[in-house]
């Protein structure tokens, strides 16, 4: 059966696939990204593949945005991927860095997730809403640990919206990514230099390099697109998808190790 589906940060990256893959499964995609010119991208892009896919602007922090969006689209299953990532150490990291970091991947994901989640109750219809993490929700990655801060909280976020909306039928389920070649790791760590001086912050220029060692051997993305497509369309699918296997096994073996870590 044909789904609606909603996609945030669907102009590159797993979002973008995940578009492209439901859109020829048949689903009714409805895929978003963040400005104008990147609408028109995509636009072309389904044309020149010969999709139906509807696209739409929406900046999830954006309030006017996520009302037009969330009254505009009936929808089925929302999969929330936008998210942006700021590299650095936490014990420098400029604060409205961090703050913009949780801006989009915590309170614009969680805003969009309430718009709807009214909906498919004031409906009386059941929904699922699939939240794109990251391993940084499960561990804390040194150089990122903003970001894995802002996608613990979004974790347990999800976790809480699992358990308090199981009496309405609206079902709950995270996607937590290893290190996938998107380019968003990449940017992501690009980040650093637009503010981190050698020598006027304490920490050692050599202190990223293990950081930047880990970004050579990415995974092709598209084996994340595909579970996170699995995971949107299985009505019994986990809460927890850590994707691939070898990184769920070694978030498993970190989080064993922790119980004994010392200060």
């Amino acid at each position: 059966m044909s789904k609606r589906i909603l996609i945030t940060g669907a102009a590159s990256g797993f979002g973008k696939i995940a578009a492209f893959d439901l859109a020829n499964k048949g689903h009714q995609v409805i895929a978003t990204v963040q400005v104008y010119p990147q609408m028109s991208d995509l636009i072309s892009e389904v044309k020149e593949q010969g999709l139906e896919m509807t696209v739409d602007k929406l900046d999830v922090t954006n309030a006017k945005d996520i009302a037009y969006i969330t009254q505009k689209y009936d929808i089925d299953i929302l999969i929330s991927n936008a998210g942006i990532m700021e590299g650095g150490p936490i014990a420098e990291q400029p604060i409205d860095l961090i703050r913009s970091m949780f801006d989009v991947n915590v309170f614009g994901g969680l805003q969009l997730a309430q718009g709807f989640i009214k909906k498919f109750i004031d409906e009386k219809r059941p929904g699922k809403i699939v939240f794109i993490t990251s391993m940084g929700e499960l561990w804390t990655v040194p150089y990122v640990a903003a970001y894995c801060a802002s996608k613990h909280a979004m974790g347990s976020i999800a976790e809480g919206l699992k358990t308090e909306l199981a009496q309405f039928n609206i079902k709950i389920a995270t996607c937590n990514p290893g290190i996938f070649g998107t380019g968003f790791n990449d940017r992501g760590v690009d980040t650093i230099n637009r503010w981190y001086d050698p020598e006027s912050n304490f920490t050692p220029s050599a202190a990223f390099d293990a950081t930047t060692e880990a970004l050579e051997n990415q995974l092709d993305p598209q084996s994340m697109a595909e579970c996170i497509v699995n995971v949107a369309l299985d009505e019994n699918s986990n809460f927890r998808n850590v994707h691939p296997k070898e990184t769920e096994d070694f978030v498993k073996q970190l989080q064993t190790d922790a119980w004994t870590a010392k200060s």
